[in-house]
């Protein structure tokens, strides 16, 4: 702002049809819905009363902060109207309101209406510098968190900033987390939560993280970062993808002779599952099969699938023989022990038997098991649909959903796959593999994995390249689902969201903090894109420097 002075605010707020543009700075653009009528504000919301005069020695501060000496407060005005916080992802609305805001300060305390909100309040507390004082009262400067009756579903939160104080309420525990991740956004680098009163909510219900920790191993530390991470960006899902050809990652108790020299013990695994459960965060274990089994091949050689003339095929199973169906049934009662989420990815994709031109000749036992078990009519298919199907009742048999790749779940045939099954939707270039429309039109549900926005394959083998966070926050919304052209808007319901995954195809082609430092756009422009169906307000650069200001 240059030339001259400004009239001081009318006491009103002015709404646009969908958000305005994020300040970056003091003076900067307006989010979220509202339009400032001033740029007058008192420097950092240091709690100066409304209608305050600005001290001569503070004057120099208000021209730093970008307000002139003569738009500072004085006897005859108030504070300017709020601008709404500029966090990753947006909030959904925000009321804009005249006064101080809200920072953390010397004797501020976090507290509590509800016993149960206790893990979430130490834990602000502890990235806030604040004392936790548990369930009493609320003074001035104090950040109280509280269960109430919302309607917004249980991911979503109310944050106001009044009375000199914070007050974040839900439905729900793990809404006033996500509203926690907000003010600790808001106030970051020494910034202010500005006052007014956000109103927020997710777009979509799953937002996540898939992680190959089968073909190259992760260390612990390194996943306990990226659950802090994906927690203060609102993800709600981390997949941990832990066996293939390549390695068995996970310690195991039933089966020990196949499990990888570099692995994570269940010791580990366990202080990853509470650290996730602390940022309301679901590990979503996959064991695929019948294909991507070599590690456990390798120590039971005798499973492997051969063709007509003897030559094994790679990574699969035989799923003629009652044994291969017993060590997979095994290993999967044993982790869900270990995890306790609600979802379970079973795979289901690529299993070479059906990838040559005529399965039943290639592998007669395979036809033979199918036509014996689902009637004469039968394919290797069906045969292949029932084995998950099979997986599908154990899992279920523990009360957890089924997630399968959509190339495992194939048209027509004698046996069809449970309509319960989730469609993990990644590609439509291998065998079996449809249009998203053909499993949309089913009533299924699905969940966008497109490998040409969000697969980050390592060493980018075959056509993948490194996807950027800019393509995302330009290009993909949750409807493209497969290439870059939208399914109809109708079936936004039966989307579930998306999860972003890394693939360790070239496992030596990064290391893990590469990796860490490859995906870490990618993962903000995703969760801004599940989390607001509109188009960003900020531009793509705009965007990119709110990140790298928030750290």
């Amino acid at each position: 702002m240059s030339g001259g002075r400004r009239r001081a605010p009318r006491r009103r707020t002015w709404q646009t049809g969908r958000p305005g543009r994020a300040g970056l700075a003091a003076g900067g653009l307006a989010v979220a819905g509202v339009v400032a009528v001033a740029v007058a504000v008192w420097p950092g919301g240091d709690g100066q009363p409304a209608g305050a005069r600005v001290p001569a020695g503070d004057r120099s501060k208000a021209v730093t902060a970008g307000v002139s000496p003569a738009a500072s407060p004085s006897p005859s005005r108030s504070y300017a109207l709020s601008r709404a916080p500029s966090t990753i992802p947006a909030v959904r609305e925000h009321t804009a309101a005249r006064g101080p805001g809200w920072r953390p300060a010397a004797g501020a305390r976090v507290v509590v209406n509800n016993d149960g909100l206790a893990d979430e309040g130490k834990l602000l507390a502890g990235e806030l510098k604040l004392k936790y004082a548990g369930k009493t009262a609320a003074k001035a400067g104090d950040v109280a968190l509280g269960l109430d009756k919302g309607s917004a579903g249980p991911e979503s939160y109310t944050l106001t900033v009044k009375n000199g104080r914070a007050t974040i309420t839900g439905p729900a525990e793990t809404g006033v987390f996500y509203g926690t991740r907000t003010l600790k956004q808001e106030v970051h680098g020494g910034g202010t939560a500005p006052e007014g009163v956000v109103r927020d909510r997710p777009a979509k219900p799953i937002r996540g993280f898939m992680l190959d920790i089968a073909r190259k191993h992760f260390t612990a530390a390194w996943i306990e970062d990226r659950v802090r991470e994906l927690g203060d960006l609102k993800y709600n899902q981390l997949g941990l993808h832990f066996s293939d050809d390549q390695g068995f990652r996970i310690q195991s108790d039933t089966h020990p002779e196949i499990v990888s020299q570099q692995h994570l013990t269940k010791a580990e695994v366990r202080r990853i599952l509470a650290l996730a459960a602390s940022r309301h965060i679901t590990v979503v274990p996959e064991i695929d099969s019948p294909g991507h089994l070599g590690a456990v091949i390798a120590a039971h050689p005798d499973l492997q699938l051969r063709n007509v003339s003897g030559v094994p095929t790679r990574g699969a199973v035989d799923i003629s023989k009652p044994a291969a169906a017993n060590i997979v049934d095994e290993l999967l009662d044993e982790y869900a022990d270990l995890f306790p989420g609600a979802y379970w990815h079973l795979g289901g994709d690529e299993y070479q038997a059906l990838t040559v031109a005529n399965p039943a000749a290639s592998f007669p036992q395979l036809a033979t098991a199918a036509r014996n078990t689902y009637g004469a009519g039968a394919s290797v298919a069906d045969l292949a649909t029932g084995w998950l199907n099979d997986r599908a009742k154990v899992i279920h048999g523990h009360d957890r959903t089924a997630r399968v790749w959509n190339d495992g779940i194939f048209s027509g045939g004698t046996v069809q796959a449970n309509s319960d099954l989730q469609v993990a939707y990644w590609t439509g270039k291998e065998i079996g593999a449809r249009p998203p429309v053909a499993y949309l039109s089913t009533g299924r549900k699905v969940i966008n994995y497109n490998d040409e926005f969000l697969y980050y394959v390592l060493g980018e083998p075959q056509t993948f390249v490194y996807p950027t966070g800019q393509r995302i926050y330009e290009q993909w919304t949750p409807l493209v689902l497969r290439g870059t052209t939208p399914v109809p808007v109708k079936y936004d319901p039966q989307i579930l969201g998306a999860s972003f995954a890394v693939w360790c195809d070239l496992a030596g082609s990064q290391t893990q903090d590469q990796v860490a430092a490859g995906i870490r756009m990618p993962l903000r422009a995703l969760t801004q894109k599940l989390w607001d169906p509109r188009k960003p307000a900020l531009s793509w650069t705009e965007f990119r420097t709110l990140a790298n200001r928030l750290g």
